[in-house]
Parts: C-alpha cells; sequence; structure tokens
C-alpha cells in the first residue's frame, strides 16, 4: 500500500504561480511603462515653468487631455474588439510615445493643446486592451489575483517613476518625456512579441457600444465604478488643496504621509490578493468601498500630519480590498467577444470621475472640509450599498 504526498506550493508560488507565460510579460511591460511615467504628474509645474503658461491656460490645457481621455476608452474598447487586444495596446503605446515627445518639444499654444488631446486620446487606450487580455488568457478562478498583480506593478511603477522624475526634472523636462516615450515603446514591443492574439472571431464582434448598454448589470456596476472614482480621485484633486491650503500643512509633509499609501499597496496587496480573491466578489467589492468611504469621511477631522497619516492608512485598506476585484467582475459580465467594449465602458467611468472630481470637489471645500469629506465619504457608502445589492444579479452570470 502506497500514498502519495502532495506538496504545499512555496509562499512565492502561491502568489505568483500558476499564471500563463504570456501574463507575465504583459505584466512586466506594464512594470516597465509604469516605471517612466514620469510627465503626467509634472505635467502643470511643466506647464507653468517650462512653457511659461498662466494657471489658466495650463487649466485649459489639462481640460483638454480630459477631453481626449473620455473618448479614449470608448475608442479604444471598440478598437480592442475589432483589430485586436494585441494591435490595440501596442498601437496605443507607440502613439503615446511619438506624442509624448511632440509634447515635449511644442513651444507654441495651439502645438501644446493639440498634443495634449491627443496624449489624452492615446494614453490609456492600453487599458481595455490589457483587461480584455487578463480576461482572455486567465482562467475565472485567478483573475482577481492577475488583476491584483497588474494594480500591484501600477503602483509600485508610478511611485518609482514619480520620485525620478521629481529628480530629472530639475535637470531638464525633456528627459523625462524621453523616457516616457522609451518606456511606451519597451512595452509595445514586448506586448507585440511575447503575448498572443487573443481577440474572438472579428465577425462576431460587431456594433457599437449599444449591446453593452443594455446590459442593465453592467450599466450599474458602472455607475457604482464612477461613484468609487469619484471618491478616489480626491486624492490627486481635492486632497493636496485641502491639506496645503485648509490644515496648513507643508507641501513635504503632505508628500510623507501620501508615501504611506504606496508603501502599505507594494508591502501588503500580494500578501492578501490572493486570499481575497477567493471570497464573494461582490461583498468584497463593497468592503473595500465601505471602508474607502469611511477613511474619506474621517478626513474632515484631520488637524496634523499624524491625522492625514491615519486616514491615508484606512482608505488605502480599502483601496487594497478593491484592487483587482473590479477587473474580475467586469470579465465575468462580458462575453469574449464584446470584452474590450466592457472594458471601455468600466474606463470611461474613471476617466469621466477624473474630470468631475474636481469640478464637484472645488465648490464642497469652499463651502468646506466637513462639506467635501462627508460628501466623499456617502458617496463612497452609498455605492458598496449599491454594490451589495447588485450582488445577487452578478452572482448570477
Amino acid at each position: 500500500m502506497s500514498s502519495a504526498t502532495i506538496e504545499k506550493p512555496s509562499f512565492l508560488q502561491s502568489k505568483v504561480g500558476g499564471l500563463p507565460r504570456p501574463f507575465w510579460a504583459l505584466w512586466g511591460g506594464t512594470l516597465v511603462n509604469r516605471l517612466g511615467t514620469m510627465v503626467m504628474p509634472f505635467t502643470g509645474v511643466y506647464l507653468t515653468q517650462s512653457r511659461g503658461l498662466s494657471l489658466t491656460a495650463a487649466g485649459l490645457v489639462m481640460g483638454l487631455f480630459g477631453a481626449g481621455s473620455l473618448l479614449s476608452q470608448l475608442l479604444a474598447g471598440v478598437l480592442t474588439d475589432r483589430i485586436g487586444r494585441r494591435a490595440t495596446l501596442s498601437g496605443g503605446m507607440l502613439a503615446t510615445a511619438v506624442t509624448m515627445l511632440a509634447l515635449g518639444y511644442s513651444t507654441s499654444l495651439p502645438a501644446i493643446l493639440a498634443s495634449m488631446f491627443v496624449l489624452g486620446l492615446v494614453i490609456d487606450v492600453y487599458r481595455p486592451a490589457s483587461n480584455a487580455l487578463v480576461a482572455d488568457l486567465v482562467s475565472p478562478a485567478e483573475r482577481p489575483r492577475a488583476y491584483g498583480l497588474l494594480f500591484w506593478a501600477i503602483n509600485l511603477g508610478y511611485s518609482v517613476g514619480m520620485t525620478a522624475g521629481g529628480w530629472l526634472a530639475g535637470i531638464g523636462f525633456i528627459w523625462l518625456f524621453w523616457i516616457d516615450a522609451v518606456s511606451s515603446v519597451l512595452f509595445a514591443m514586448l506586448v507585440w512579441r511575447a503575448v498572443p492574439e487573443t481577440r474572438p472571431d472579428a465577425r462576431e464582434s460587431t456594433g457599437g457600444f449599444g449591446v453593452v448598454l443594455r446590459d442593465r448589470v453592467m450599466v450599474a456596476f458602472t455607475l457604482i465604478t464612477l461613484g468609487h472614482a469619484l471618491v478616489y480621485a480626491q486624492t490627486f484633486t481635492m486632497l493636496p488643496v485641502a491639506m496645503t491650503e485648509v490644515v496648513k500643512l507643508t507641501p513635504g509633509q503632505f508628500g510623507l504621509a501620501m508615501a504611506l499609501n504606496g508603501v502599505l499597496i507594494v508591502v501588503v496587496q500580494p500578501l492578501v490578493s490572493g486570499w481575497l480573491g477567493r471570497r464573494d466578489a461582490s461583498r468584497t467589492f463593497a468592503l473595500g468601498l465601505a471602508v474607502m468611504g469611511a477613511g474619506f469621511a474621517a478626513t474632515a477631522f484631520v488637524t496634523s500630519t499624524f491625522g492625514l497619516v491615519v486616514t491615508v492608512a484606512v482608505w488605502t485598506a480599502g483601496e487594497i480590498v478593491t484592487a483587482g476585484i473590479a477587473g474580475a467582475i467586469v470579465a465575468a459580465l462580458a462575453p469574449g467577444r464584446l470584452r474590450g467594449r466592457y472594458a471601455g465602458l468600466f474606463g470611461f467611468a474613471w476617466s469621466l470621475a477624473a474630470v468631475l472630481a474636481p469640478l464637484l470637489g472645488g465648490p464642497l471645500l469652499e463651502i468646506g472640509p466637513e462639506a467635501l469629506w462627508f460628501t466623499a465619504g456617502g458617496v463612497g457608502v452609498a455605492s458598496a450599498i449599491g454594490m451589495l445589492a447588485l450582488g445577487p444579479a452578478i452572482r448570477r452570470r
């Protein structure tokens, strides 16, 4: 009589094992691209200091970027299903590289305006294609972990890229544009060579977004995503203003507190993503939304750097819980032939939130910090309740 011993996977294997090789090529390209993302965090500084634009003109330029971003996710969703995931992602990255250099060498306001609009149009074209690729390549059970790993790579790369970008900006802004362009080309090349095309028969992918908009579950989830995105977008729109202008923290104190967000994500998120991915997606996502809402509501009571650190830790915990779950839900709702469009509608909610967040947050902050942060917390909790209500419909899929 013999018995077989089943070896348990190692700690590292349990976190990163079991995913197909093309996924890791996508992951590596995403990391490289985010490491080179240096222009966008310093765009306002570049426009005012290097190109001498007024604050009003800089705001107009950034507004055009937002307009391009709104169109990009819908366009990319259709392209992802029509011409393919790999072609859309690689083409978008190459277009981003060209546009980055065009913006870096633009000196007149019309040229800057045109470059920024096109950059908004192409810089995030890769997102629907990337989301669809993960859904095509990875089994449903492993998708939350896979999307979580991509989230981790984006945050790690962005944190390092922003730090390096701040140093390079002191030498010359043009370096930021070149590094961003080169990292985009590397991402395009890696995906083109190492990731197979996974698009279903293009003849099955006809029509526009009408079929997606007729999916009431997906439309409801998109509205919940919009609420989530509106809350999160305050981190880079009104939170810096509120902390420096109202609480009177120095930029250094604010930056130190915000650094905790990146540290927690990089350290904690890979440790818990697998466990979270095995929980019910709807309830897990609702929990994350509620925790984020509580963290932002508590910001109304911040009066010091330590207080900000505490609230950052709370809403970052919520962010970690939601990481990877939303992408898995979209993949579960979408038919294979329409995964690009579904991911495009999901991305549109985030682009719309980036435009609406300062427009809504600014007037609320003028009323008072309590008005802004209690509203943000309320939106987070309302989104969590909506997610719980939508859960049964998602589980039936």
